[in-house]
């Protein structure tokens, strides 16, 4: 009696970790969604810029994991992630919210030489006042990080949205990055105003990410020396935005080409003299402003007039 006891027992557990072997090798579905949203991405996949809201209420750029090729697909992908609450709600990183409203649907995609029509139902109207501006950026900044879309038209239930639901500020029929996104203002007159968008890096737990700022503002530089300037600037304006583009790096001359441009500095560009290293975060910082405002692809560094680096941004 006692033996067929014990052995009863040895079978059970035995049974036991064999199904704990088996769920172990072969997760269950929720486990699959878990690590998607933990950013473990498979072979087949690809990462596309994304821009939500981040704690500090900025429109920020993430990325996320894109099953589709196809311009109007992708786009489709990325506006449902933008809608709050909607089944792609959990592919959202930790850090991020959406912020088009809820139930909102997308009624139809057009694509056609670079322009990009998209149709929402009318809760998109239900935008508060606070967040109307926020989602416009969102959703163009969203849509023209697809390679093929350089701008976008927006309806409602067929008819353009040609104003703000809120404010009734007045849109213009197409609409690109030079909208610019987390507007400041700094004028001393409403003449020669210009805009510069320069990013800067900000953090969630362990997670860097960047944070575009289009200053608004009556500065006649030329926007590279701006885009210099302002990220070598300490203190930031922003308290909670960083740079690490040393102030004691100078911009010593600048050559724009067809697609590219090569950037000079002095030596304090480097983040280590010994090894003549750019720190990844200043090459971002510096690569994704220069495309945003010249909307040049590749960007070229060179220290003492030997080139050192350069960083190809396509989206």
């Amino acid at each position: 009696m006692l033996k067929r006891a014990s052995l009863r027992k040895l079978t059970i557990a035995t049974c036991a970790l064999l199904i704990l072997g088996i769920l172990y090798i072969f997760p269950t579905k929720n486990d699959q969604r878990y690590e998607t949203t933990k950013k473990y991405i498979s072979v087949d996949e690809k990462k596309n810029n994304i821009f939500l809201i981040d704690e500090n209420n900025y429109v920020a750029m993430t990325d996320i994991a894109i099953n589709n090729n196809d311009t109007i697909k992708k786009a489709k992908e990325i506006l449902e992630t933008l809608v709050i609450n909607s089944k792609k709600s959990e592919y959202i990183p930790n850090g991020f919210k959406a912020i088009i409203p809820k139930n909102t649907k997308i009624n139809n995609i057009e694509f056609k030489d670079s322009l990009l029509k998209v149709d929402f139902s009318k809760e998109i109207l239900n935008v508060s006042l606070d967040n109307e501006e926020k989602m416009l950026e969102s959703i163009i900044y969203s849509l023209t990080s697809i390679k093929e879309v350089k701008k976008v038209m927006l309806f409602v239930d067929g008819n353009i949205l040609n104003e703000l639901p809120n404010s009734k500020k007045k849109l213009p029929e197409t609409l690109d990055r030079s909208y610019g996104i987390n507007k400041v203002y700094d004028l001393n007159n409403y003449k020669d105003t210009t805009k510069t968008t320069i990013y800067y890096i900000s953090k969630f737990a362990d997670n860097y990410y960047y944070v575009p700022i289009t200053k608004i503002n009556n500065d006649s530089r030329d926007k590279v020396e701006v885009i210099i300037s302002e990220l070598k600037s300490n203190p930031i304006y922003q308290t909670n935005l960083m740079s690490y583009l040393k102030a004691n790096a100078e911009l010593q001359d600048y050559e724009i080409k067809e697609n590219s441009i090569n950037l000079s500095f002095n030596e304090n560009l480097f983040s280590d003299l010994e090894k003549n290293k750019i720190k990844e975060e200043v090459k971002y910082t510096i690569s994704l402003s220069i495309k945003d405002n010249l909307d040049i692809d590749e960007i070229v560094f060179l220290v003492n007039d030997k080139e050192i680096d350069k960083c190809s941004i396509n989206a």
